[in-house]
């Protein structure tokens, strides 16, 4: 059995930063557990352009969405290939996650897009891909696939937290994660009412002054009572969460709530024990400051590499496991009737 791998994992969010790739090295050791390193990496900017098309693809026909998968995949794998090509890499494969257009997994629907056959074309490389489908298909809610990384990976932390487009959490010990609320997504949108990508550090939030009817309206949403296993998706910030951040309420003030939100609903779902927290929205210092004056647990400062790449490192991480056949999704996260191996491979 092959125990040494060397692959690309590639990333894009909910929060349309932009495509995240780490060329990572996994070795299996004789005592079962698996060795990693980031080797290299780089985020790759949205423009504009590519920005629009992946927020307007939910409004698309069939045909065009059929279209700008290709076009989207196409574009995949020539970020891939000049990435291999500038590093001198020798990646064995590429594990792509694609990106995330609709989830409605109560209707047995997840959709990332990125045709991997045009990812495989352009990179010249094997790629694993689709990795949530088979989970839905099971019963699951195809979300979040990073615990088997955070088992496997990083069992020193009682909790793994990443705070991307949306708040997720997974428990070492009782193998539970789930999508806890939105994050990047609500707080760039609301920066882009003021003319920026995002809130660098938080410093237009720190300015605000929170709401409390607001911050109430935000923790009374019928999400936060469910049990897991249970995620969030576009549809959900769209229809339940957007319409809170049109109160009126000046923007400072607005992010100042959103903030104070995340931060309640992470202390309601961790205790004490090592957090560790990755990424984007780890560099938000305001944030953070948030936080760590909420919850119980005792936050744990990760390296600059795994708080931006953890999420790429575990899809390939995901693709190593899919190769050998063995368990990359979890029934006890998802809520899938059983463990599965997901992704689909395709040849170069």
């Amino acid at each position: 059995m092959q125990t040494f791998f060397r692959t690309i994992g590639v990333m894009s969010g909910t929060s349309l930063d932009g495509i995240d790739l780490a060329y990572c090295e996994f070795e299996l050791q004789q005592n079962g557990k698996w060795k990693f390193e980031i080797k290299k990496h780089e985020t790759i900017p949205y423009t504009e352009i590519w920005r629009k098309k992946l927020k307007n693809a939910p409004l698309l026909s069939g045909l065009d969405l059929s279209l700008l998968s290709v076009e989207y995949g196409h574009y995949t794998g020539q970020c891939i290939r000049e990435f291999i090509r500038s590093n001198k890499l020798e990646p064995h494969f590429a594990a792509v996650h694609g990106h995330t257009v609709f989830h409605q997994p109560e209707r047995k629907l997840t959709l990332q897009i990125g045709e991997g056959s045009a990812i495989a074309a352009q990179s010249g490389l094997p790629v694993i891909t689709n990795f949530r489908t088979l989970d839905v298909a099971l019963g699951g809610q195809g979300a979040p696939l990073v615990p088997i990384g955070d088992i496997l990976l990083f069992s020193e932390y009682d909790y793994c937290l990443n705070l991307g487009g949306i708040a997720n959490i997974s428990s070492s010990s009782s193998r539970i994660a789930f999508d806890i609320c939105p994050c990047n997504m609500a707080l760039n949108f609301l920066a882009e009412q003021q003319g920026q990508d995002y809130d660098k550090d938080g410093e237009i939030a720190r300015k605000g002054t929170v709401q409390p009817n607001l911050l109430a309206k935000m923790n009374a949403l019928e999400y936060y009572d469910k049990k897991p296993p249970k995620s969030l998706g576009i549809e959900w910030f769209e229809k339940k969460f957007k319409p809170l951040l049109t109160s009126g309420a000046t923007t400072e003030d607005l992010l100042a709530t959103t903030i104070e939100h995340i931060a309640i609903q992470i202390a309601a779902n961790s205790s004490n024990g090592k957090m560790l927290i990755t990424g984007g929205g780890a560099l938000n210092k305001f944030l953070m400051e948030r936080i760590e004056h909420q919850t119980s647990a005792n936050v744990v400062p990760a390296p600059e590499n795994i708080i931006n790449y953890k999420e790429a490192l575990i899809f390939a991480f995901l693709g190593v496991l899919r190769l050998q056949q063995q368990t990359n999704t979890l029934a006890s996260v998802t809520g899938a009737t059983k463990d599965s191996t997901g992704g689909s491979i395709y040849l170069p």
